[in-house]
């Protein structure tokens, strides 16, 4: 048995052996056929002249992923540790739905949560510098969460001076008939998207609001210096020199250099003993 669970731990978890390769293709097939399948379904036309044969494709595919995520809590050490984990709550919620169908038919709906299995495509293909940059905008957004919070708090405050002060402008005739409908109007016209439902139709409102739409242009662009700040500073941190071809440009959670192929675990021994 135990050899059982290790042979299958290597081809599921495993990408540096010609079994676990097959078995990322197949499973990167199936996952982004499964999705297409969702989307086209959701087409009118299409459900009403396929929508049987959408169903049978349902149940293969869910038939398949409940094969995965058990074979995945079997081999495991900790199974624990997968089925909490953030890809093991996508692939248990992606099943959900086909089997609760069963019991309420309009559950089906929900399948669409399926959707979320294409982030696993990233884990997939192993695209180590998305998982690296991906990993880099996290640390740097949760570096930046205060300087988020206090201009969201800020934010928050303008619209509701805003969309107050346009309610006593323009009033009901404008169809500025409460204060949250005109904070709604400040939101969009802050942000430029302008659904033109509501617009000003005083002098002195149109001037708010030509007021409101170039502070949108400047305010939009906060957040981003914030985070653009922190992950540079992110990434000087978490970058470290190979001390074989001299790169510096090294992650410092990779396990080899990826110009060299030296060990990373020796680098950071050298690196520790150096200070």
């Amino acid at each position: 048995m135990g050899k059982i669970k290790n042979q299958i731990r290597k081809i599921i978890f495993g990408t540096d052996t010609y079994g676990g390769r097959v078995f990322d293709l197949f499973l990167m097939i199936i996952i982004i056929l499964s999705v297409l399948c969702v989307m086209l379904d959701s087409i009118f036309e299409y459900h009403k002249n396929f929508g049987l044969y959408f169903k049978y494709a349902e149940w293969i595919f869910t038939v398949l992923f409940t094969i995965e995520y058990l074979l995945r809590v079997f081999c495991i050490r900790l199974p624990s540790s997968y089925i909490f984990s953030f890809f093991g709550i996508i692939d248990f919620l992606a099943l959900i739905p086909t089997y609760i169908s069963l019991l309420l038919p309009g559950a089906q709906v929900f399948s669409i949560i399926r959707v979320l299995r294409v982030l696993r495509v990233f884990r997939v293909l192993k695209l180590v510098q998305f998982m690296g940059e991906a990993e880099l905008l996290r640390k740097a957004m949760y570096a930046s969460k205060r300087k988020i919070f206090v201009y969201l708090f800020f934010l928050v405050n303008i619209v509701i001076i805003l969309g107050s002060i346009m309610y006593l402008i323009e009033g009901e005739s404008s169809g500025f008939d409460s204060i949250p409908r005109s904070i709604y109007w400040a939101i969009v016209t802050l942000t430029t998207v302008g659904y033109g439902d509501i617009s000003p139709q005083t002098n002195f409102g149109q001037f708010i609001a030509a007021i409101i739409m170039i502070m949108g242009y400047s305010i939009i662009a906060v957040p981003t210096g914030i985070v653009t700040s922190a992950m540079h500073f992110t990434e000087d941190r978490t970058k470290i020199t190979c001390i074989v071809c001299s790169d510096n440009r090294q992650s410092a959670i990779a396990k080899f250099c990826n110009k060299c192929g030296a060990r990373m675990e020796d680098l950071k021994e050298h690196d520790s003993q150096s200070k």
